[in-house]
């Protein structure tokens, strides 16, 4: 697209929550739009055995057919992960890695928890001491000094442009890029010094990072390491809109309806906390529809209304 959009809803994620959620919004005569990629979903490569009325099915067969049925009812979709969402005229502009630009009147979040980790001596260690996998919430703690991203898709490659504004050197250590061409053009363009086809051996430092070991025997001196596997997680995604999570930041407060502290926001599925079943995301997804395409009416009819 590489344009502005506009929507009545965009619903964030492609797994049980966000397709349920988009089958019941759009069979309430308003415009939606899917955005994530099929294959993030949790249920992808799960094998689904103890969910009433269906058996015998693997998560992808689950996820295909329900896709069929909300393109078939209207919704389209997007496979794309999302970079940023910000407050813009009474509702809010979500931009994704392809630099595409969706003005939506309400927006449903139904991405997931996963959380990847590296795995690697010193990740642990050094979380909260220069380890840090939110780049938009501890970035400017690292003003003015070396950096390392890793991750090789877009959620890194945003991140390590981010850095470029703020840090002195950016390193971003992938093994594989699996980018936009958009995303991977502004990334040569850049500042930052890819390291392609290097893996991390380790983390280093005494009592904060000092140093990242590269599997090809390089030691980057650097104090901040960012973990960015895969897409944005909810942290980087919502806490400068001042969206409420749990006490313990890993879940996204919701009342009965699924509405968030924020108008226009409603969550649903594992995002909003356990237990982790395909059956409670799609109640939630429900849920979450009916209300989220209920509210973008009325705000779209108050519109009108106003000339």
């Amino acid at each position: 697209m590489n344009k502005i959009q506009s929507v009545d809803l965009v619903i964030l994620g492609t797994g049980p929550a966000g397709i349920q959620a988009a089958i019941h919004a759009v069979r309430k005569k308003v415009s939606v739009l899917v955005l994530g990629k099929e294959s993030n979903s949790s249920l992808y490569r799960a094998h689904v055995e103890n969910v009433a009325f269906i058996s015998d099915l693997t998560g992808e067969e689950m996820l295909k057919k329900g896709r069929l049925q909300a393109k078939t009812f209207g919704a389209a979709f997007l496979e794309e992960d999302i970079l940023r969402i910000e407050p813009r005229d009474g509702g809010y502009r979500v931009t994704t890695e392809g630099d595409d630009r969706i003005d939506a009147v309400a927006i449903i979040i139904a991405t997931g928890t996963s959380r990847n980790t590296l795995g690697v001596p010193g990740e642990k260690e050094f979380l909260g001491r220069g380890v840090s996998y939110c780049t938009d919430c501890d970035g400017n703690f690292f003003r003015g000094e070396s950096v390392a991203v890793i991750g090789n898709e877009s959620a890194a490659a945003d991140a390590a442009l981010t850095m470029t504004q703020i840090a002195d050197t950016v390193h971003l250590v992938c093994e594989r890029m699996k980018l936009t061409q958009t995303l991977e053009r502004k990334l040569r363009e850049s500042a930052a010094i890819v390291h392609q086809d290097a893996t991390v051996k380790a983390i280093e430092g005494t009592d904060s990072v000092e140093a990242l070991v590269l599997s090809d025997g390089q030691r980057l001196s650097l104090t901040g390491v960012f973990i960015e596997l895969g897409a944005k997680g909810l942290k980087e995604l919502v806490l400068s809109l001042g969206l409420r999570l749990d006490d313990e930041m890993k879940y996204v407060q919701v009342n009965r309806k699924q509405e968030t502290n924020l108008a226009g926001i409603y969550a649903a599925g594992d995002i909003c906390g356990p237990p982790w079943q395909i059956a409670k995301s799609v109640g939630e997804g429900c849920v979450a529809g009916l209300e989220a395409a209920g509210y973008a009416k009325k705000r779209l009819a108050a519109r009108r209304a106003q000339g």
